[in-house]
This record gives structure tokens, sequence and C-alpha cells, in this order.
């Protein structure tokens, strides 16, 4: 039940989420994520490689940061860049098992628009 539960969670985000395991495979990923990604395979990117979508200097900083997050079990969050157009940061976020080993990571879109929706308003 709790895996279902995860994953609605995960999949009523409105940002992109791209779960990874430590062999850089891509293992999930939300609809935000399908959508957002269509143009470079979609759904279909699931099982494949997340280095193969990025150029060689992205992937260096992929390695970079999962090796620091092997490192220590308090090494779990990396800012990565901003995205002005979009006005959000973006982080790599280490993924743990129960005994705080590193299983994977998940790259983690924060938005920074102040929301405009009115409170409660479920009419």
């Amino acid at each position: 039940m709790l895996n279902k539960l995860l994953k609605a969670v995960l999949d009523a985000d409105l940002a992109p989420v791209v779960v990874c395991d430590l062999s850089d495979i891509i293992v999930y990923m939300n609809p935000t994520a399908v959508e957002r990604y269509s143009k470079n395979g979609g759904a279909e990117l699931v099982g494949k490689s997340i280095l193969a979508c990025h150029n060689e200097q992205a992937n260096k900083k992929i390695k970079d940061v999962v090796a620091w997050f092997e490192k220590s079990a308090d090494n779990n969050r990396v800012y990565t860049f901003k995205n002005v157009k979009e006005n959000k940061d973006v982080y790599m976020i280490a993924l743990r098992d129960e005994s705080g080993k590193l299983i994977g990571y998940y790259e983690k879109h924060e938005y920074r628009t102040a929301e405009t929706m009115e409170r409660y308003k479920i009419d």
C-alpha cells in the first residue's frame, strides 16, 4: 500500500520527477516528466541511461555528485542550477534505504513563483 501511496504522491507533483538508480538508469518518470521530456522520448526513456540525455560536462557533474552522495549519509542535496525563465531552482537529491545506504537519486525542481490560487478555493 505504501508504494502505491508514494507513487501517487510523485504522480501528483506538478514538477518533473525523474528517478535514477546507481547505474544511472531511469527507473521512474512522473507524468509531468513524461510530458516535459516528450521530445526526447518521454516514457520510452524509462530503462535507459540518464547519461545519454546529457552532454559530457553534465555527465561528469552527475557522476561527481553521486560520488559525493556516497561519501556520507549526510550528503543528500546539491544545488545544480537556476532556471530563470521558469523561476525555479534545481537540485540533485540522494535516495537512501532505511539504513542510510545510497540507492539512487533524482532531480528536484523548486518553483519560486508565488501561488495565485485563492486559499482553500474548492468550488
